[in-house]
């Protein structure tokens, strides 16, 4: 992971990191705790914009302050039939599109995440998983070239 978030201070558009005061914060609202690389990244950077500038970005880690439940982001709802209360909205990709994260699984101890395309939203056979951790989307989103990378895996 220190890889990764050195390459993102470096090449991309980091924010200032929150504190461990504003994860603990974060964490006590949402009822649910960062996995480790979620925690590494907001130590390191409270949101980041990559490849380009927050208005233009294509990828968008939002802050802490910014996730929410996917149902409230893309449906405006926090009905049980808008999505599940599990899924939590990590990425924003433009056009009201978000990379979300599961909050109610974990693979080695971290959350999968999933595509959220707002027009098929919340439909599990169109909500797929593209990485089982952050760590792994954030290498092979920063390998894109700014792509999307999980639309040309067929």
């Amino acid at each position: 992971m220190e890889r990764l978030l050195s390459e993102v201070s470096r090449h991309h558009f980091p924010e200032p990191p929150a504190t461990p005061e504003q994860i603990a914060a974060f964490e006590a609202r949402m009822g649910w705790r960062l996995d480790p690389d979620l925690r590494a990244f907001y130590l390191h950077c409270n949101g980041a914009s990559l490849f380009r500038p927050r208005l233009t970005a294509n990828y968008r880690v939002l802050p802490l302050n910014e996730i929410r439940r996917a149902r409230a982001a893309i449906r405006g709802s926090e009905r049980d039939e808008d999505g599940p209360p599990s899924w939590y909205t990590v990425l924003y990709l433009q056009d009201g599109d978000y990379i979300i994260a599961d909050v109610s699984r974990t693979q080695d101890g971290r959350f999968p995440l999933l595509d959220a395309f707002h027009e098929t939203f919340p439909d599990l056979a169109e909500t797929r998983r593209v990485a089982a951790s952050f760590s792994e989307f954030l290498e092979k989103a920063l390998a894109s070239g700014d792509d999307f990378f999980w639309l040309d895996a067929g």
